[in-house]
């Protein structure tokens, strides 16, 4: 008899829940959030166990990757789609979320999640530390900003930490007093940007390392901190069918509504990865603005940028450009100027 299992994981423990092949509860059961726990009861409650069933979330990738190298059989699926069965119970609980679960490994009824790498995973936690320095960077310049115009001063547009330096040198001839009230913002700023800057040395180098990236990189506006984005989170290009289906993946597509006679297509439905999306979008931007050179998806986004404006035109050159990046991916090529 083929039996499944349902885990429903928080940050310490996990809520087990089993069934039958005909949908009827065997055991319920609440363990440590630990694979080698996990593996250890599975294999004494269960076994001929069929397959295990877990929810994306912060612990997930840790626990799949755990049990899978204890001979486990476990998928991970999407929690956005395991909310729609998850939620038709009246009382939404950790005993019901598991048996849920369960349920979604018997029936096979769920979209299974590519479980990306231990060495995908460095890249991206070294993406979003960069991401992390560039979101204080901002608050502490705008911070800045702010506190001086209540002083009557005014920073300008002095984006370099050289040209800042000088400006706040003008401003505190004004107003002396306030260098020591700025000096731990200030002092803070700069270490920041240092920490940015070997950040950046980082990425650079890894993508000038990796075959792939550098093939990317060829794609005009694609630069290093793009390419390796774009690497790690696809991983592995085969997992789609078309290259047009990447758009889709980081939510560069239209939401669409239909019911009977409506059907409604709006924004992009930005369902996907947002680091992804953010990436390709700033890509799109460099290739329409910055790039000297033209070619072919340039013409085709300055002209959709004259007719539906720029927003639109960089949207729809990023979701090209995640085919384009794809194409050349798969085909070991890089990208020849028309």
């Amino acid at each position: 008899m083929s039996i499944y299992a349902g885990l429903d994981v928080s940050d310490k423990t996990t809520h087990v829940c089993v069934v039958d092949a005909e949908g009827k509860v065997l055991r319920r059961d609440v363990v440590a959030s630990d694979p080698e726990v996990l593996a250890k009861w599975l294999s004494r409650h269960c076994p001929e166990l069929a397959r295990v069933v877990l929810e994306t979330g912060p612990l997930s990738t840790f626990l799949y990757h755990g049990l899978t190298e204890r001979g486990v059989v476990v998928e991970c699926i999407c929690a956005r789609h395991a909310k729609g069965v998850l939620s038709a119970r009246i009382n939404k609980s950790d005993v019901h979320d598991a048996e849920g679960l369960a349920q979604l490994a018997r029936t096979g009824w769920y979209k299974r999640v590519h479980m990306k790498g231990s060495a995908t995973h460095i890249d991206r936690a070294a993406l979003r530390i960069r991401s992390q320095l560039i979101t204080a960077r901002t608050s502490m310049a705008n911070q800045l900003r702010g506190l001086l115009k209540l002083f009557g001063l005014r920073m300008g547009t002095a984006r370099t930490p050289g040209r800042r330096t000088e400006r706040l040198a003008a401003l505190y001839a004004q107003r002396p007093d306030l260098k020591a009230l700025f000096a731990p913002l200030i002092a803070s700023m700069e270490a920041i940007e240092e920490q940015l800057r070997a950040c950046n040395r980082l990425l650079n180098d890894r993508a000038k390392a990796d075959e792939v990236c550098s093939r990317l990189m060829s794609v005009p506006g694609v630069g290093p901190i793009t390419a390796l984005t774009y690497t790690s989170t696809i991983e592995d290009p085969r997992r789609f069918a078309r290259s047009e289906d990447v758009g889709a993946y980081a939510g560069l597509v239209p939401r669409r509504s239909q019911s009977g006679e409506r059907d409604v297509s709006g924004h992009i439905s930005k369902a996907g990865d947002p680091m992804l999306r953010k990436a390709l979008y700033e890509a799109a931007n460099v290739a329409l603005t910055q790039v000297k050179r033209p070619f072919a998806l340039q013409q085709w986004g300055r002209t959709m940028a004259e007719a539906k404006g720029g927003r639109r035109a960089r949207t729809a050159v990023a979701r090209k450009l995640a085919a384009l990046l794809h194409s050349l991916w798969l085909n070991e090529t890089e990208f020849r100027w028309a």
